[in-house]
């Protein structure tokens, strides 16, 4: 799918609207199709249990009313004018929120949150945060790790909840369209067309998926289009030619009297009135491919009005003919409490965003969960009765993947707090040498940890098996941030490890939750750039009078923040604005070094500890004479050590990683053995390895193995 289909959009003013406009287009053909076919079968599904019907319409009628109001509660009030704007950088979906929460509270369960994070373009926050009087709730957020986990298997219950609804809502949706045929073919031909005919549109568009969003978009736009603007037309005639007055039914005491009339049959016919807002999430959950407004637009102005004429020419249509019920008929109940169980994870998060990221008043959010979840909790209960009619099949398959995932993250926090207490201190690295029966090989060593300070557990085995390492020593850590890309500018923060001519560096590569992980052979090359752009940097600093910094040895338990100051080095475009502005949040404490105009700028920031300053420093470097040294009024030593660096490059990397083993330690809950012993142990040798997700050759890999006792 097209990852910047929605953040091209932002061009000229004079464009902007046309642009959004044209995104508007494009979302009928991805995000509607399901909530627009939703009327082939609404009444079909309400009306198949046993509700009869009455002279007085009583009972169609109620179930317009109910339609109506749903609609402009759930999709238009909920979804449209509140829960898009809890967007993260554009991005939509459940984790979105989780994002926007665990950047303005500290409720993430992964103990590797650094200040440097925080200077990030993208890690914006949605209001300035609270300093003297701070929320009780998000105080009891931070306060209590229970909590923590709870708000994680929320939002886990969430995603895998809309991974289950998504595996079988294209077939049904397909199947609904596709049963339209019976009403002009045998009862004979029609069960032995419908499936075929249905399977193969199905492939058809799962073929299509890899052209993007973008053609997607424009192929199916047209045909939904098109839909929206039929079912509206022949709304418009029923409502005129067969019963007027059905306008009465918008009124809520119709819903009132259908209840009152139907009872316990009335309750259980909600699970198919539920169905005309399937595929409302899918508004928020797309978001990232098109913008807000483009999304209010597209169904505040034509979505939402052509359903309701559909829906109420179809109530004036039976309100005439009651014993002509649709003939359309579907099996749609499967998806009734997924969709439902979703919707309720997306009110309860946007309730926490609502305080926490917002600033609003606590009641406001209450006001908006109780108001939003007792709709959604009637809706849910209505949908149980189908729990054995097939909707269990979703819930046991998000069920099931909800596991996987807390098994993986429960055992990933386990293993990083083993390695955050067993790293080694940096006299141990620095005491390696000859005297040791030690030496340094040519080339240069990437040594991969999720540490983001401290000497990795790992290399100390490493060494111990192997007394050697590489000339040029990088302690690489791949990073998750909180937010939805990091710009490749400020992708990485490097540092020393010991002094200048120990020749070890750390360098912390972060990408964000839906950033594509680049290859072994532009992250090899581009590591090498940053390296040698930081080196010419430390030069510089080095002559303005301030020290090399060499990193600390000291840890924080909780919070990672760095043992010393890490420097952002990226390269951006110099011939317009920075693709980034940070000057504005940083502290008094600020430099600009100027050179000559040239093709490409170097932006820099560094990090102090906490209770210092950050610095930018910009400076520019001339693609023509890179290696002319005196035109940097470079010292001997950034020339040597630049020399040695571009010396290792030609020798080779090697790649060294870990290969775990985690088990559960001694007097470990039963539970905890199982979901560790076997169930990680089980996922991590059948899953990719690290080795391949970054794509390491197999000649270059040095794997270094490890027991975890959690």
């Amino acid at each position: 799918m097209d990852l910047d289909c929605g953040k091209c959009w932002s061009t000229s003013k004079k464009d902007s609207w046309k642009t959004i406009l044209l995104l508007a287009y494009q979302s009928l053909g991805v995000v509607y199709g399901d909530l627009s076919i939703s009327p082939l079968y609404v009444y079909k599904s309400t009306f198949a249990e046993d509700i009869h019907h009455s002279e007085t319409n009583e009972e169609i009628f109620g179930v317009l009313s109910f339609v109506f109001w749903t609609l402009t509660l759930v999709p238009l009030f909920k979804y449209v004018f509140v829960v898009l704007r809890a967007d993260d950088n554009g991005e939509g979906g459940t984790f979105a929120l989780y994002s926007l929460i665990c950047r303005h509270a500290k409720v993430s369960l992964l103990p590797n949150r650094q200040v440097a994070d925080e200077a990030l373009s993208t890690y914006k926050l949605e209001s300035p945060p609270e300093k003297k009087n701070r929320s009780r709730v998000k105080i009891l957020l931070e306060k209590h790790k229970s909590l923590h986990t709870a708000l994680l298997i929320l939002v886990l219950l969430g995603t895998c909840m809309v991974i289950g609804d998504g595996l079988l809502t294209p077939a049904i949706s397909v199947f609904s369209a596709v049963s339209g045929l019976e009403l002009s073919m045998s009862k004979e031909h029609h069960q032995y067309a419908v499936v075929p005919i249905t399977c193969f549109i199905l492939v058809c568009l799962f073929a299509l998926q890899h052209y993007g969003t973008h053609r997607v978009g424009f192929i199916f736009a047209p045909i939904v289009l098109t839909w929206l603007l039929c079912i509206s037309a022949l709304g418009l005639y029923n409502i005129f030619h067969w019963n007027p007055h059905v306008y009465q039914a918008l009124s809520p005491y119709y819903m009132y009297k259908f209840l009152k009339k139907t009872r316990r049959s009335g309750w259980m016919s909600l699970g198919g009135i539920l169905l005309c807002i399937t595929g409302s999430e899918a508004m928020f959950a797309d978001l990232g491919h098109f913008t807000y407004t483009a999304i209010q637009i597209a169904f505040t102005f034509l979505v939402y009005p052509a359903l309701i004429l559909a829906y109420m020419g179809q109530a004036a249509y039976l309100s005439k003919h009651h014993h002509n019920s649709y003939k359309i008929g579907f099996y749609v109940s499967v998806p009734g409490l997924a969709v439902m169980t979703v919707m309720l994870v997306t009110t309860c998060l946007t309730s926490l965003v609502i305080i926490i990221c917002w600033h609003k008043p606590p009641i406001l959010a209450l006001g908006f969960l109780l108001f939003f979840g007792t709709i959604e909790v009637l809706y849910f209960s209505a949908s149980l009765i189908k729990f054995r009619e097939g909707a269990w099949l979703p819930i046991l398959l998000a069920l099931f993947l909800m596991t996987v995932m807390f098994v993986w993250h429960y055992a990933t926090i386990k293993k990083y707090e083993f390695d955050l207490h067993n790293k080694v201190s940096l006299e141990w690295l620095l005491a390696l040498g000859p005297s040791l029966g030690i030496s340094r090989v040519p080339g240069i060593g990437l040594v991969y940890t999720d540490l983001t300070s401290g000497i990795p557990a790992n290399f100390s085995r490493f060494v111990t098996n192997l007394p050697a390492f590489h000339r040029v020593l990088v302690f690489v850590c791949v990073k998750s941030v909180p937010v939805p890309y990091v710009p490749p500018a400020e992708r990485y923060l490097v540092g020393r490890v010991g002094p200048p001519d120990h020749r070890s560096y750390r360098c912390i590569v972060r990408y964000g939750y839906r950033d594509v992980h680049q290859d072994v052979d532009s992250f090899e090359s581009e590591l090498v750039n940053r390296l040698a752009d930081f080196i010419r940097y430390d030069g510089y600093r080095t002559m303005g009078g301030t020290n090399s910094c060499i990193e600390d040895d000291g840890s924080r338990s909780g919070e990672s923040t760095g043992d010393c100051r890490l420097t952002v080095i990226g390269m951006v475009a110099f011939s317009g604005p920075p693709a980034y502005e940070i000057e504005e949040s940083l502290q008094p404490a600020s430099v600009s070094l100027g050179f000559q105009t040239v093709e490409s700028v170097t932006d820099v920031i560094e990090m102090e500890p906490i209770g210092g300053v950050e610095r930018r420093v910009r400076f520019a470097i001339d693609s023509e004479s890179e290696t002319d040294t005196r035109s940097y009024m470079m010292d001997a030593g950034v020339e040597e050590e630049l020399e040695e660096l571009l010396t290792a490059q030609q020798a080779g990397t090697a790649f060294i990683l870990g290969h775990s083993h985690v088990r559960a330690k001694q007097g470990s809950s039963l539970l905890k053995k199982i979901a560790i012993d076997f169930g990680y142990n089980f996922l991590r040798r059948n899953c990719r390895g690290p080795d391949v997700a970054l794509k390491v050759p197999p000649v270059s890999l040095l794997e270094v193995g490890m027991v975890y006792v959690v």
